[in-house]
């Protein structure tokens, strides 16, 4: 039996860089689960995406985040990719719109680079989560307990290490959206 997320509204915050499956394949679970999904974005048109660091598709963006509200969505998900993360934790919308996400008690998903976005938004100290290998140091530098696993959910957060990982960061999302 598949899950039913009818009605659910789900964030995607991504910016130039994006790792395109990161982003494409977390978006179609939502919609083949019967949710809504959303392009938010420090770009107000539309954002480069990538295939490692090779341009791949663009995607239009469906609402900037400084026009974002939390209210508005049932969960967030952050793509990685290398740039993606960088560009928006320099954005203080796209960090006040996680650290409020976070905040909310609402899901938050996050997948490869994404967790530098949770460092700055002040949400990964006594957290244990996942990330690309190489964002570990950086995790624990900022009180979080680093484990290797394709996905981990420590409470309203979840989180993945790699595109190798999106069929279980995919059904968890979607798993636990269904369940909220």
């Amino acid at each position: 039996m598949t899950t039913s997320i009818d009605g659910k509204r789900v964030a995607f915050l991504a910016a130039d860089g994006v790792e395109e499956v990161e982003y494409t394949e977390p978006r179609k679970a939502v919609e083949s689960a019967g949710g809504t999904a959303e392009l938010v974005s420090i770009n107000d048109d539309e954002i480069q995406a990538v295939n490692h660091m090779d341009p791949a598709g663009k995607h239009q963006v469906e609402k900037p985040v400084k026009d974002a509200s939390v209210s508005d969505y049932d969960a967030l998900v952050l793509p990685g990719g290398v740039a993606n993360p960088d560009f928006l934790r320099t954005n203080p919308d796209a960090v006040a719109f996680v650290r409020e996400f976070l905040a909310s008690g609402k899901t938050v998903a996050a997948i490869c680079h994404a967790p530098w976005t949770l460092i700055e938004a002040g949400a990964v100290a006594g957290r244990t989560l996942t990330s690309w290998p190489s964002l570990r140091t950086d995790l624990t530098n900022a009180g979080a307990t680093w484990v290797d696993e394709q996905v981990h959910t420590d409470g309203n957060l979840i989180t993945s290490r790699k595109p190798d990982d999106l069929p279980a960061f995919c059904a968890e999302l979607v798993t636990t959206l269904g369940k909220a």
